[in-house]
């Protein structure tokens, strides 16, 4: 990507001997929301805690803004991090929270006043500047970490899991507010994730770590329907992973035909993608379970267990019955080994 605002060129990161994260290469634009995305160890939060100067690199270089940040202190780096645990101030009021780092920076009290009332006012806050941290709810508590940062007019704003501690409601009305609050202010914006839902909603693009490495990097559509290995595409959903041989599908377990040509070493199927009531194989129902719109089986079958969902109006195979199903060439995703 031309232009970058976030460029880590050749950046190498260790824990002691250990190389976290090899010879890493990403550029982040201006005012883009990107999700470093992935398993527990993959770097994610490595990359991110290196962005953020609190990682020194072992080799590499980190440029924000055109500026060469690579040994530059944290404090001195324009960068606000929102963490996991929020980390505010229990003894504080929410304006006192926000208002905080901007007393640090020995603001006239008129200024920081005016900041932390926009500041909150941006999170949706306006009337909670009284109120401490235990007095507000979890995605209150959320904004107001983000107001905090925000305040300080970072010129990139990390943020580490930050939707991890809120429930399933609470989590869909943040990723709207944070989307939000985000083309509200311009701000380029880093966020550390492994729900890959959280990442699919929220982000401009997906970098996709293993092993700290990038495996895909894309926009949200891209890796969702196009993953361009079998990590990205078991990663994303798709759980039902076979080996093409010729005209066939191949397991540990056996094979079934594939029906169709598949000119690839590997190809997968959601679990939406495959047909249950229909089609020219048969396996036995071992689990199903409801899931509100639809009704998720687990079947045993030559090649091992399939993972399958079924609408919610097609009527119930019960556990232990044999059903018919297919795996179409229409929900296929042909694989790289």
């Amino acid at each position: 990507m031309s232009d970058a605002f976030v460029s880590l060129s050749d950046l190498t990161l260790s824990y002691g001997q250990t190389v976290a994260v090899p010879d890493l290469d990403l550029d982040i634009a201006e005012g883009e929301l990107i999700a470093l995305l992935g398993p527990s160890g993959c770097g994610k939060t490595t990359t991110m805690r290196a962005i953020a100067g609190l990682l020194t690199p072992t080799s590499g270089k980190i440029v924000i803004d055109g500026r060469d940040v690579t040994r530059t202190p944290a404090n001195q780096r324009g960068i606000g991090l929102v963490f996991q645990s929020y980390a505010l101030f229990p003894h504080l009021s929410a304006f006192e929270n926000v208002a905080f780092g901007l007393r640090l920076k020995k603001l006239p009290e008129r200024e920081i006043r005016a900041k932390t009332e926009a500041g909150l006012d941006t999170v949706g806050l306006a009337g909670f500047e009284k109120r401490k941290p235990a007095e507000l709810s979890g995605g209150q508590q959320q904004r107001l970490a983000l107001a905090r940062s925000l305040v300080m007019e970072p010129k990139v704003l990390l943020l580490d899991e930050p939707l991890s501690n809120l429930d399933a409601r609470l989590r869909l009305e943040m990723r709207t507010e944070l989307q939000r609050v985000q083309k509200d202010t311009g701000v380029t914006m880093v966020f550390v994730t492994h729900d890959q839902s959280e990442a699919l909603a929220l982000a401009d693009r997906i970098v996709l770590m293993k092993d700290g490495r990038i495996e895909q990097l894309g926009t949200p559509d891209e890796l969702y329907a196009r993953p361009a290995t079998v990590f990205a595409a078991d990663f994303m959903g798709f759980e039902n992973i076979f080996s093409v041989n010729g005209m066939e599908l191949v397991s540990e377990t056996g094979r079934l035909p594939l029906g169709f040509e598949a000119d690839c070493p590997k190809i997968a199927w959601r679990p939406a993608g495959v047909t249950v009531g229909e089609g020219p194989h048969s396996g036995k129902v071992v689990a199903s379970s409801f899931a509100g719109d639809h009704r998720e089986y687990v079947l045993e079958t030559p090649l091992g267990q399939i993972k399958a969902d079924a609408p919610i109006e097609i009527a119930e195979v019960p556990a232990g019955a044999v059903v018919s199903f297919d795996l179409p060439q229409s929900t296929s995703r042909a694989l790289a080994a």
